[in-house]
């Protein structure tokens, strides 16, 4: 599949995907969806780890609202329709996928965009970007996921003020608040973001399965998280990137993983 929208490369094993319409600061329609679905299953065949960013001045601006003026004029107009269509799977496929996915941000990661930006396994913010769920100053509901991943990541209350009151929360408050993993100065953002990437994909294959059970965890009892630790250390021990670990351990050098 050949990209309008989005911009997508592999090397070293890191699948670089980024958003590219500098023009509505990466505004998202569904086309831009449709890809970045197209290269999240291609990075999940190919790619050891996933950095997800984008051109220009923005990470993402939200869903391009005038993209969608066509609908306005129809009463039973479903918004939500296009969430189903283009939208979900993107969060879904960053979700499922065994790779890490990194999460750069520039400059606002806005409406739809701030869902998507705390969708990633890690996330990365330049000094100067911000996190800001919109929605409220255009009257619809938060996308995105945002109600569920903003309330894990800072606690209902702060995930309410976020929502309701359509507050920006620059970056160095989203590190305090637990929505951010690191803060770099803008200049550094895009060095910083493939360095960590190339670090996660030179990491053993049990980083899947540790993606995997934080995210069921959300959702789980401790009871449930036991068992699937459990059932977890099983398949990352019959791993030849478990033995290269005990070896480089015993032989006191660094090790070489393989992602097998």
């Amino acid at each position: 599949m050949s990209y309008e929208h989005i911009l997508y490369s592999l090397e070293e094993g890191v699948a670089r995907i980024s958003l590219n319409d500098p023009k509505t600061m990466n505004g998202v329609t569904e086309a831009m969806g449709h890809e970045m679905v197209d290269a999240l299953d291609i990075a999940a065949r190919d790619a050891r780890a996933v950095l997800l960013t984008g051109e220009g001045k923005a990470f993402c601006s939200g869903a391009d609202l005038a993209a969608a003026q066509d609908m306005l004029s129809d009463p039973m107009r479903d918004v939500g329709g296009m969430l189903d269509r283009a939208f979900n799977p993107v969060i879904m496929a960053i979700k499922a996928m065994e790779q890490p996915v990194i999460t750069a941000i520039r400059g606002p990661a806005a409406g739809y965009g701030a869902g998507l930006a705390a969708a990633g396994d890690v996330v990365l913010m330049a000094e100067g970007s911000y996190f800001f769920c919109a929605f409220c100053h255009v009257g619809l509901v938060p996308d995105g996921g945002a109600t569920y991943l903003l309330s894990q990541a800072v606690g209902r209350v702060r995930a309410m003020q976020m929502m309701l009151l359509g507050e920006k929360v620059d970056a160095r408050t989203a590190l305090d608040w637990g929505l951010a993993t690191k803060v770099v100065a803008d200049e550094d953002l895009d060095g910083e973001a493939m360095a960590l990437a190339r670090r996660l994909a030179s990491g053993p294959r049990s980083l899947g399965l540790i993606k995997r059970m934080a995210w069921d965890a959300l959702d789980s009892t401790l009871e449930t998280a036991l068992q699937a630790e459990r059932r977890g250390q099983q398949m990352a021990g019959r791993t030849e990137d478990f033995l290269e670990g005990v070896n480089s351990f015993i032989e006191k050098r660094k090790p070489v993983f393989k992602g097998r």
